[in-house]
């Protein structure tokens, strides 16, 4: 299992201030829509430049037409990430069409499909899909999984379950993790480590409990300790 790091904090000049304090570790870093939008392909070059060898999750959950997704994609070939995701809600045909633009390329990025994002309730969930979360994340990783993706983004309860309808190989990464049972905050279906642990986890993804604390980098060296 990996860590993930959240980079969401209000500033460019502040991620790159955490990115600095843990720049030591063997740790994925989380871009997202805030930073990204804000700080473009910039703050992924700033970040390799403190630490080449940091990977990074471009977490844009790209969902819109086939083609479109497709053309993103090969768009984001060029910004030397190293996993990026899409909605699984996009459909087959679109989650095949990306994987077929990046074919051609004799290194790609590990490309992840989300199924239920950690903030929705399964109530609130089941009025949008029609489904309970459990059933329908199975049903978005098989269609996933059948369109030649790497894995899916779920919360920790729906891990296992989706490895067994798929493939042990078949990654997880999990957001919504509290590694030492912090505040939930704004999400709905957090875990722990040892949860993440016993649900075979690939990849927990930790923000708040990180960047909030006076001494992130000790926060990460236990986290690592657990993992």
């Amino acid at each position: 299992m990996q860590l993930c790091i959240a980079l969401d904090l209000p500033t460019k000049e502040e991620n790159l201030a955490l990115v600095k304090k843990i720049k030591a570790y063997d740790v994925w870093l989380k871009v997202g829509f805030r930073s990204y939008i804000r700080d473009g392909a910039d703050f992924i070059h700033a970040i390799k430049k403190i630490n080449p060898d940091f990977k990074i999750f471009l977490d844009l959950k790209l969902y819109d037409i086939p083609n479109t997704m497709a053309d993103a994609a090969e768009s984001i070939m060029g910004l030397g990430v190293d996993m990026f995701n899409v909605h699984a809600s996009a459909g087959r045909k679109a989650m095949q069409t990306v994987m077929e633009r990046l074919s051609p390329y004799e290194k790609r990025p590990i490309v992840l499909a989300v199924t239920a994002l950690t903030s929705f309730s399964d109530e609130d969930f089941t009025k949008v899909y029609e489904k309970p979360i459990a059933q329908k994340a199975d049903q978005f990783a098989q269609d996933a999984y059948e369109s030649g993706l790497d894995g899916v983004v779920c919360s920790a309860y729906e891990s296992l379950s989706i490895k067994n309808v798929t493939s042990k190989e078949f990654m997880t990464l999990t957001p919504g993790i509290r590694p030492f049972g912090e505040d939930a905050g704004d999400q709905e279906r957090v875990a722990d480590i040892a949860y993440a642990h016993e649900a075979l986890v690939d990849f927990i993804v930790v923000g708040r409990p990180i960047y909030k604390d006076a001494d992130p980098a000790a926060v990460v060296e236990k986290i690592l300790e657990r993992l």
